[in-house]
């Protein structure tokens, strides 16, 4: 079984050309091209169909797919398995976080991590959240530190971390300042002014949006985007109102107090609930449960 074949078939059907998955994979397009023409001859079928400079999965490279992500995702296992049985904390951590959770959370962490660990070559990315979760469930990172899903998938273990409570927050001189004069102002108020709320879809837009649309209906969201930095930003120049964590919060920034909206999320950490984890990875959730409030 030639797993480099596998892995160019995977890369090529995520990224749609060669050329990109030989950049994904480090190597010439031309190696590409022959990984996937070996894999071609051995199983007796063409795997792709080419369009002008793309190319799609036919039937049988639909087929094939789970499978081959299934004999990768083994592969990985059966490394880390016999890895674990040496003791040592050594070889890749493969970890995936979201931009904010990455820039407010986890810097410390990260520094003891590899202070603690040097044999450990961490391999890091960041991306949304809900883009995290999916990617660890396909098997293409051991662990994840996110926002937490509101409904769990069975292919996931999650274990809470933080409790990030968001807070209604406005420019100094945003009209509901005026208006609230620091007494809480009701639902309906708030409805009235445009807001600035990550994508629809997000796990943050669906804690932020599920208290507010049961009580009041639809909000007037004028932008979104998936940057929590950004909103902030966006808020401080007084383009609307948004739902931020209370750590965001600063003297350009004012909290802005609603009867009866309570508004939080969790971070944790997210892993395959069905994969082992290595000895890094141990390691590594050790270190975050002693960064926690409650440790």
């Amino acid at each position: 079984m030639d797993i480099s074949a596998y892995k160019a078939f995977i890369s090529v059907a995520e990224l749609g050309t060669f050329s990109k998955a030989a950049e994904h994979l480090y190597i010439t397009q031309p190696a590409v091209s022959k990984r996937i023409a070996l894999l071609e001859e051995q199983l007796g079928s063409k795997l792709f169909d080419r369009i002008g400079k793309r190319v799609m999965l036919n039937e049988a490279g639909r087929a094939l797919l789970p499978i081959a992500e299934r004999i990768l995702q083994d592969m990985k296992e059966s490394q880390r398995v016999i890895d674990n049985l040496n003791g040592q904390v050594s070889g890749e951590l493969s970890l995936v976080t979201s931009h904010h959770i990455g820039l407010h959370r986890l810097p410390d962490i990260l520094k003891n991590f590899t202070e603690s660990y040097p044999q450990v070559r961490l391999d890091l990315a960041f991306m949304d959240s809900e883009d995290a979760c999916h990617e660890i469930e396909k098997g293409h990172f051991e662990l994840g530190v996110v926002t937490l899903p509101l409904s769990n998938s069975k292919r996931l273990k999650i274990t809470p971390l933080w409790n990030d409570p968001l807070t209604i927050a406005v420019s100094p001189d945003h009209p509901l300042v005026a208006i609230a004069k620091d007494k809480a102002i009701i639902l309906s108020e708030l409805a009235k002014h445009s807001a600035i709320l990550p994508a629809v879809g997000t796990y943050t837009r669906s804690v932020i949006e599920k208290p507010v649309i049961q009580k009041q209906g639809a909000l007037d969201v004028i932008l979104e985007t998936n940057y929590l930095e950004t909103i902030r930003m966006m808020v401080t120049i007084g383009l609307g109102w948004s739902a931020l964590p209370k750590t965001m919060l600063g003297d350009d920034l004012t909290e802005i107090k609603v009867k009866g909206l309570k508004i939080e999320r969790t971070l944790g950490i997210v892993q395959h609930a069905s994969r082992s984890l290595s000895n890094a990875g141990k390691a590594f959730i050790q270190i975050l449960e002693k960064h926690t409030p409650d440790n």
